[in-house]
């Protein structure tokens, strides 16, 4: 049974790996990961507003300043409140280079053209296989048009691809207003992946403390079906990688995002609650399961279930809305 897999231009033994979470914060939790079967392991995230509060500690104590920060990041953690501070970060990758056989991808996570930029080549120099750029951003104010939004993220990644010579891959949320020709442009500038989709975390509201309270609430499978769809509308139209991240706590919803034209899947909230030997379980019944139907690879039913083999996905989809609308019987 071959599970092996192309990604981002590397080959993995089997498309699972933990995704952008402080799962690999631990070396010993990253050894037991590989062991339990994963194909790479994706690290957290780097974030913009940490290494620039870096670089302005750095300058506070060269210049002798007090008093002078930006208010506005006073509304963000702490560096002591992050997992690992920029250089931690960067020995980090070092530690799980030497101490793991499979690829290690590092994530940078911002949202506009800064000094953070150049901490892609740190993280190559670091020994990273890969970099995962996240473009996380809620667009609020109403003057900022699509455009201006999607302008912003490539040019994050023409910065980040002079940057660096190694595999790129965009990590995206779901919300824009084309994403599929978003997708085929970030494809031509030359990245080496998308990655379908970044989870957005919802702040509820206090209303005796009148107070937004943040709220960490993992994924269920119901969460997969938004995933599945744009897959499957990508797939053979962009020739870069793709990959699902989100929803995915069986074997079987791993092997429908391979069906709808994923390379990799990545797990997050499943290994957070189960532990890593639930991969080695998840792969364990992958293989039963193509087994039973004789499937030989991946390849085989890679995209297999993509529109890419509906005459017109627009039809499709519109059908496929009218029909669900007509399930419900009151």
């Amino acid at each position: 049974m071959n599970l092996e897999t192309k990604y981002l231009g590397l080959t993995l033994k089997n498309p699972l790996m933990p995704g952008a979470s402080p799962l690999v914060d631990n070396l010993d939790t990253a050894r037991n990961l590989e062991d339990a079967g994963a194909g790479a392991i994706v690290m957290h995230s780097l974030f913009e507003e940490q290494a620039i509060q870096d670089q302005w500690s750095s300058f506070q104590l060269s210049e002798g300043t007090s008093d002078s920060f930006a208010e506005a990041t006073s509304f963000f953690p702490k560096q002591e409140d992050y997992h690992l501070g920029p250089e931690q970060y960067l020995e980090q990758i070092r530690k799980l280079k030497e101490a793991l056989g499979i690829p290690v991808i590092a994530s940078l996570n911002g949202t506009r053209i800064g000094g953070w930029i150049d901490y892609a080549k740190n993280i190559q120099q670091a020994g990273a296989d890969a970099i995962e750029l996240n473009v996380y951003y809620l667009a609020t104010d109403p003057s900022e048009s699509a455009d201006d939004v999607e302008s912003r993220t490539l040019d994050i990644l023409r910065a980040v691809r002079s940057a660096v010579s190694i595999p790129i891959a965009v990590k995206l949320s779901p919300f824009y207003s084309s994403l599929a020709h978003f997708a085929a442009q970030i494809d031509a500038l030359g990245t080496n992946g998308i990655v379908l989709f970044n989870r957005f975390y919802q702040p509820d509201i206090d209303p005796d403390a009148l107070e937004t309270v943040p709220k960490l609430e993992l994924s269920s499978s119901a969460e997969l079906r938004l995933r599945l769809r744009w897959l499957g509308v990508l797939f053979g139209t962009v020739r870069c990688s793709l990959a699902c991240s989100g929803g995915v706590h069986r074997a079987v919803d791993a092997i429908k995002a391979i069906m709808a034209g994923a390379d990799a899947v990545q797990c997050v909230s499943s290994l957070l609650h189960f532990g890593p030997k639930h991969l080695s379980m998840m792969l364990d019944s992958m293989r039963y399961w193509m087994e039973e139907r004789e499937y030989a690879s991946l390849d085989q039913m890679r995209g297999s279930m993509s529109l890419r083999h509906c005459p017109d996905p627009a039809a499709y989809e519109r059908a496929n809305y009218l029909k669900v609308l007509q399930i419900w019987k009151v």
